[in-house]
């Protein structure tokens, strides 16, 4: 164990030491894959927030149940606990006609005036639950199984308008998804193809190697540990645009976009969580880079 690790610590001060050795072709390996994670960067912020959207406006449908005029407030009591133990429940909130009273005609002075002479027993609304479930998708038969309970009266949820949300919101995680994955895939050829250039220009030194006899292995490890330490640096300036211009993105527009329905996502920890995937893009594609260079284009 202690000698993998020698061999490793070892494997990366000589990378560090070939990359400087090889400065300008290095660069430009190291060139290639910032651009490319910037990109890839950009891709990740912009979908996991639009992602973030999408379930924070699925959080806040609700499904307005109202009860028949003649439950009595045992019944309305027992309704709230049946409505409760449905799977797909998340939360409920009861609010009695007195309640929904009050409500109304605090905000309006002219529902004030009309519904003050009212008496409790001479109120046209109904007792009613709001709620809200814990999978969107499966909303329609939590409001099917609603319907289902006695002395339910009716139940509301947009339903044609959720329907179109869901369908866009799916359509919309697709998309963002097949995005960063083509971007990465685009980005990944594009980083192997310049770390491939970089090894060719060093086919006489691979060239020497396998004549006193060097294996595939030792001859394959060298380069790979280079390709990690390429893409570790590559990777330095988008973490660091990540870090400071999320960070910024987010203080300067209050963490909202355009509305307050378009919330970005906390910076804490989010910054960092995306800064190393970005990492661990760099260092492994750098890693594939080498060793698909060395192995393949090569002939090694």
């Amino acid at each position: 164990m202690m000698k993998l690790i020698r061999m490793l610590f070892r494997g990366i001060r000589d990378a560090f030491k070939s990359v400087f050795r090889n400065f300008s072709l290095s660069i430009a390996s190291v060139s290639c894959i910032s651009i490319t994670l910037i990109v890839v960067a950009i891709s990740l912020v912009a979908s996991l927030n639009v992602n973030s959207f999408t379930e924070s406006i699925k959080k806040d449908v609700t499904i307005v149940v109202f009860v028949k005029s003649k439950a009595t407030d045992l019944e309305f009591t027992n309704l709230y606990e049946k409505i409760k133990e449905i799977d797909n429940v998340d939360t409920v909130t009861p609010k009695t006609k007195e309640q929904a009273k009050e409500e109304m005609m605090k905000e309006s002075d002219v529902l004030a005036s009309v519904m003050g002479d009212w008496d409790d027993d001479e109120l046209p609304l109904k007792d009613s639950f709001t709620i809200k479930v814990k999978k969107l998708e499966n909303i329609k038969d939590t409001v099917k199984e609603i319907k289902g309970i006695e002395l339910i009266d009716t139940v509301n949820y947009g339903e044609s308008m959720v329907e179109k949300m869901l369908s866009a919101f799916d359509m919309i995680e697709k998309v963002t998804i097949v995005i960063v994955i083509a971007l990465i895939l685009v980005n990944i050829f594009l980083i192997v193809n310049t770390i491939k250039l970089t090894i060719f220009s060093r086919k006489r030194e691979i060239s020497i190697m396998r004549l006193v006899g060097a294996s595939n292995f030792s001859i394959k490890y060298p380069f790979v540990v280079e390709g990690m330490v390429i893409g570790m640096i590559g990777s330095i300036i988008p973490i660091l645009l990540i870090i400071y211009g999320y960070t910024y993105l987010y203080a300067h527009f209050d963490g909202v976009l355009f509305s307050n329905l378009i919330k970005l996502i906390n910076p804490q920890p989010f910054i960092y969580i995306v800064s190393l995937v970005v990492l661990a893009i760099g260092v492994v594609v750098g890693m594939i880079g080498s060793s698909r260079a060395v192995r393949k284009y090569l002939k090694v």
